[in-house]
């Protein structure tokens, strides 16, 4: 094996190591308690290697936030992999939600680091205020996927104005729903989607009703 070929084995094992280290340091102590001294003893490598890698602090979050992200939309896509043939907007955006609360709880502590990086003096980084953008995105895709495939049975064109009208709204009451559960432990994510399926499919059929009206 050449010598080339085992750095680059070497550097994406340091690499790897230092982001487990981070998300974890991160997840207890948050990001603002987070040093580059404290990543450098969990990992057991030097902060040289550290800022080689990641050349500053927000670029280690950012990489850590990318890599959760990558793994929580893979949770969701093995958890929704078999959605419901048939059955109302409602049972059909029950199922959703209700798989994706599982995923929610299961990977509490990426969202965690999430919902505290937004209200950060660290947002205002560059590469931090990406990142952010890009988690916010593609978890509001994903709520779109999610009502206008609830929808569908009203038609594509409803299902995809009942999507796009609703899929900000449903991803804040996500929002909140999950800063609830980490004040008080006892109202599960789950435990609030009865109430938010109802919202979305009351407000959903109101908008499939306007439509059909004009």
């Amino acid at each position: 094996m050449s010598e080339t070929l085992q750095g680059n084995r070497r550097g994406r094992r340091s690499r790897e190591e230092i982001l487990e280290a981070a998300a974890r340091v991160m997840a207890a102590r948050g990001y603002a308690g987070t040093s580059i001294s404290v990543i450098s003893a969990e990992s057991g490598l030097p902060k040289s290697a550290i800022y080689h890698h990641f050349h500053s602090k927000g670029g280690l979050l950012s990489a850590v936030m990318a890599r959760g992200l990558y793994d929580f939309f893979e949770a969701m896509r093995v958890a929704q992999a078999d959605p419901p043939a048939d059955g109302t907007p409602y049972e059909r955006l029950q199922w959703y939600l209700r798989k994706t609360a599982e995923v929610f709880e299961a990977r509490s502590d990426f969202l965690r680091l999430h919902m505290l990086l937004i209200m950060s003096e660290e947002a205002a980084d560059v590469e931090v205020r990406d990142v952010i953008a890009q988690v916010r995105g593609d978890g509001r895709a994903w709520m779109n996927h999610m009502i206008r495939s609830a929808f569908e049975p009203e038609g594509e064109q409803v299902a995809e104005a009942v999507a796009d009208a609703l899929d900000h709204f449903a991803m804040a009451g996500f929002d909140g729903a999950f800063i609830a559960f980490q004040a008080e432990g006892e109202r599960t994510v789950l435990s609030q989607m009865e109430m938010l399926c109802d919202a979305v499919v009351a407000l959903g059929e109101a908008k499939a009703r306007e439509l059909a009206r004009s």
